[in-house]
């Protein structure tokens, strides 16, 4: 018998929360103490194997000093939508998977320090003449 999914809202709550806890350079450990809670549970809300309950998510937030709010942020509506065949639901949860990783955070980060257009512009075409994509980007 298989295990049943996490939800995608789920998930994804938890990976906001896998993401600021991360950039704020703190373990799960850490969290799950200021939470009284064992790292293990802080990995299954991360991953979205347990949900978070409303008052937990409003301890969460305060712990890692965002509104509520943040953690929905990018979320999955849960609607329906037809596609024609261009969706890329799949290309967006993939950028939030990535940028819950320590090499995304790591990534983004180190990115967004670059003032100089010019030069962001390079790495970028760097990257995807390295990834062999023959996709540009404008």
């Amino acid at each position: 018998m298989n295990k049943k999914a996490p939800n995608p809202i789920d998930r994804h709550v938890g990976s906001r929360v896998r993401m600021k806890r991360v950039l704020l350079g703190m373990s799960q450990e850490k969290l799950g103490e200021a939470l009284e809670l064992t790292f293990q549970q802080v990995q299954k809300y991360e991953k979205g194997t347990n949900r978070i309950g409303a008052s937990r998510l409003q301890q969460i937030s305060n712990i890692l000093q965002v509104p509520p709010s943040f953690f929905f942020e990018g979320a999955p509506s849960g609607q329906i939508i037809e596609s024609s065949g261009f969706a890329d639901e799949t290309t967006s949860s993939y950028v939030v998977d990535f940028l819950s990783t320590v090499e995304g955070l790591q990534l983004n980060k180190a990115f967004a320090r670059i003032k100089n257009p010019k030069v962001r512009k390079r790495i970028v075409d760097l990257i995807i003449a390295v990834a062999g994509d023959e996709e540009t980007v404008g």
